[in-house]
């Protein structure tokens, strides 16, 4: 009796969960997984900017021949740690000292995307603020408190963050203080290729899958005008 008094309450509590998770409006995402120039640019930021203290355990570096890169390229371009072709995406940082340093292991990134959305970690690489009160300088709009620091601020810049009333409720902005190396336009559609990749990493056998189901589809389809026929010349000859 008390588990299901407990389950109701939970169950009543959960639209105000929800509706707290969705007080920022989150920007869409331009995802194109067929894209490989976008996947190439992505997974070469990845590499540069995210594979230093996050893992992508469930890749593999020659997985990347599937978006167009050869076994040279994928060496020259994306690995950096002296690993082998063959090898799983891991990170080179170990578990105990990122505990000591952010106060938490960062997560794996392989199925970020599928667990986050693509719109929310769209939005999340270009939301980050600064924020003397908060360990490491930052924060984040859409995640407050994030141990994570903005590692590609000298990309995008330093933002500000401003509250506002507006109709009797706060309103949240950031403002650019201190412009970075790229243009807000070039910083947006440097997040966009590496959130595609991160899509793609979640899923990296989607869009071969989404070609077989068409091919099916012709296939089965193809079957069904064969079966008809023979089924009108089979009862042709029964009548």
């Amino acid at each position: 009796m008390r588990l299901i008094k407990f389950l109701l309450f939970f169950i009543s509590l959960a639209p105000t969960f929800v509706f707290a998770s969705t007080d920022i409006k989150l920007d869409k995402a331009p995802i194109d997984t067929s894209d490989d120039a976008s996947l190439q640019r992505g997974a070469q930021s990845f590499v540069n900017y995210c594979l230093t203290c996050h893992g992508a355990s469930y890749m593999r570096y020659n997985r990347h021949q599937d978006i167009g890169l050869s076994n040279q390229e994928i060496s020259e371009r994306l690995i950096l740690t002296g690993q082998k072709v063959g090898d799983v995406m891991f990170t080179s940082m170990k578990k105990s000292e990122a505990e000591e340093w952010f106060g938490v292991a960062p997560p794996d990134l392989s199925v970020i995307a599928r667990s986050r959305g693509a719109d929310w970690l769209y939005t999340y690489l270009r939301s980050f603020y600064r924020d003397e009160s908060s360990s490491s300088g930052w924060n984040n709009l859409i995640f407050d408190k994030v141990a994570m620091p903005h590692v590609l601020y000298q990309l995008q810049g330093q933002q500000t963050l401003n509250v506002k009333s507006q109709d009797g409720s706060e309103v949240k902005e950031l403002n650019l203080s201190v412009p970075g190396l790229l243009s807000k336009e070039e910083y947006d559609n440097f997040a966009a290729d590496l959130v595609n990749y991160i899509v793609y990493l979640g899923e990296p056998h989607a869009n071969y899958r989404k070609k077989l189901g068409a091919f099916v589809l012709i296939f089965l389809l193809g079957m069904l005008g064969l079966t008809y026929l023979l089924k009108r010349e089979y009862w042709r000859d029964v009548h």
